[in-house]
């Protein structure tokens, strides 16, 4: 019998705990562990570039190259919660898209955001305390060793 491969896991920051804001409501940030990001580079097959350079002909939307530039959006926020909990945060805060075109019909789309490890505030008899951070925390960010590389994410094509 063939041995199968084993899928990889991959852990990625709970999307609940992730804005476009600076903080999040009810947490406070404990630790900051650094610029994260996710990319994609996406191009549309031949039948969804001839299907949407007919439809643009008549003006107005286009349907499938809006379809294209949500899939390239919501596949760039997996890759930054993906690398935001490689880089040892449960969160993100200050997340933002950016997008271009690299060659022609080719997109670049990037979000990128600050990964940091947030904790639920209390407010106690008018001073603040700090409870041990979520429950989806990794432990405490230490640096890696000298001889370590920092994390550099892999991309997986990723299929229509």
């Amino acid at each position: 019998m063939k041995d199968q491969p084993q899928a990889k896991v991959v852990r990625a920051v709970d999307r609940r705990f992730s804005t476009t804001a600076f903080e999040i409501a009810g947490y406070t940030i404990v630790q900051n562990h650094g610029l994260v990001r996710g990319l994609t580079v996406r191009t549309p097959h031949v039948g969804k570039a001839v299907f949407g350079a007919f439809a643009s002909l008549g003006g107005g939307e286009s349907a499938t190259y809006i379809e294209m530039a949500e899939k390239a959006r919501e596949t760039a926020f997996v890759r930054l919660l993906e690398h935001a909990a490689a880089a040892g945060g449960n969160g993100v805060i200050g997340i933002r898209y950016t997008g271009q075109e690299v060659l022609e019909g080719m997109t670049e789309v990037m979000a990128y955001g600050t990964a940091v490890t947030l904790a639920p505030t209390q407010q106690v008899l008018g001073q603040q305390q700090y409870q041990q951070p979520i429950a989806s925390s990794p432990p405490a960010f230490q640096s890696p060793p000298p001889q370590q590389q920092s994390y550099a994410p892999q991309y997986a094509p990723v299929k229509n």
